[in-house]
Order: C-alpha cells, then structure tokens, then sequence
C-alpha cells in the first residue's frame, strides 16, 4: 500500500483536552499537505477546521458524546446538529453504553435515531460512526462479546448510521483489536468499520485494513504513513 493509498484511510485525529488552536492549525497543516481522509476534532474546533479545509478533498470530522458517551440523547442530538451547522462533514458518536452491554437494540437504535434525525435534518449526506467500546464488550461479557458486537451492528445500521467503530482511545478497557475489527467485518452488513485506539505503527495499521477496517482513527497518522512505502 502506498503513502497515498493509506492516508485516504486515516482520520487524522487530535482529541487532547489541552490542544490549542495551535496544534489544531499544525494537524490540519498536515492533512492538507499528506492527503488524509479527515481531520476529526472536538466540537469547539469544527468551524475553524472547516474553514481551513474549505476546497480541499480532506474532510471535517467531530466527536459527539465524547468521550464516555453518556449525555441524554437529546444533548447528544443537539451537539450534532451544532456540529454540522458548523461545518462537520463526518460525526463520530460515542454510544451509550450500558445499552450496547445489555444487548438493548431497540434503545441503542432510538438514541442514534434521534442523534441521525437532528444531524441530517441540516445536512442529509452526514457521515454517521457510532463507536461502541468493543474492548470493553469482549473483556466484560467473555463469550457473549461477539453476541454485544453484533446487537450494536444491528442497532447501528437500523438507525442510519454508516459506520461502525471500535474505540475512543480514551476508555481504560483499551483500543482496537483484530478480534474485534474481524468480528465487526463479520456483523456490520451494509456498515463501514473503522478501527480507533492505540494504532501506533504501521504494521498495525495495516493488519486492521486486513482485517476488514475500511478507516483508521490516529493520532501517530504522520509517523505511520511515513514509515514506509
């Protein structure tokens, strides 16, 4: 895979509750200059990296619900539609997850329905990543985890979503694995999967776009890509 081909899968990430606009500018910098998919950060920096990224092929991605995932639906919904109207291309929504570990579908699937409602309400072509904790299910239900994975696909697709995601990387239950990437593979249908949390190098990378991810979360995105050709 070259330089190229592997940037279009990355989300260049900077979610660091301290980062200034600074490390915003250099992120989004960077992006322009390498080629990757998306820029992804907090909320209160959407407007701004939207505007830089303005004609250019590198899209605005946001987080929603970060990073535990446990504001009221209706919060979550209005932070989205915030979101877009400044100019977020992509959202990546933390679900709520004590739903996706009792295998709730249909209350997993009224929250992100309400969430796609108010999102594409602005704009219809919104992408949607709902990000499920997947670690967290494997470690907590043992051989249920596939059962909890497969529920939230269902609940996820259900609602309009288009992709569905491993990790925050801020969850001490850890970040993406290839069990985990697999199994989504297996059980998203018609989603997109992508992999986020602890992706450090390029080998790893790799495996997770082998495994079936079809975008990596990072935040080592420039290291990775220049590792190799």
């Amino acid at each position: 895979m070259t330089q190229s081909e592997l940037a279009k899968r990355i989300d260049h990430t900077l979610l660091a509750p301290d980062a200034t606009l600074a490390d915003i500018d250099r992120v989004v910098n960077e992006a322009l200059e390498i080629g990757f998919a998306s820029v992804c950060v907090a909320p209160v920096f959407v407007k701004h990296v939207s505007k830089r990224l303005a004609g250019s092929d590198v899209r605005t991605c946001s987080v929603i619900g970060f990073p535990h995932g446990t504001h009221k639906p209706t919060l979550k919904a209005i932070e989205a539609t915030a979101a877009v109207k400044d100019g977020a291309d992509e959202l990546d929504v933390v679900a709520h997850l004590p739903n996706l570990l009792a295998m709730d579908v249909p209350a997993a699937q009224a929250e992100l329905s309400e969430i796609v409602r108010g999102a594409r309400a602005v704009r219809r072509d919104v992408v949607v990543k709902v990000i499920i904790e997947s670690a967290l299910l494997l470690q907590r239900l043992g051989d249920r985890g596939e059962q909890a994975i497969a529920a939230a696909c269902r609940a996820i697709q259900q609602s309009g979503c288009d992709f569905v995601k491993t990790s925050t990387g801020f969850h001490p239950s850890g970040g993406a694995t290839l069990e985990a990437v697999r199994l989504m593979r297996q059980h998203a249908d018609a989603l997109q999967v992508k992999a986020a949390g602890g992706i450090r190098d390029r080998a790893t990378a790799i495996a997770m776009l082998e495994a079936g991810a079809d975008r990596l979360g990072l935040s080592a995105s420039v290291q990775i890509v220049g590792s190799g050709q």
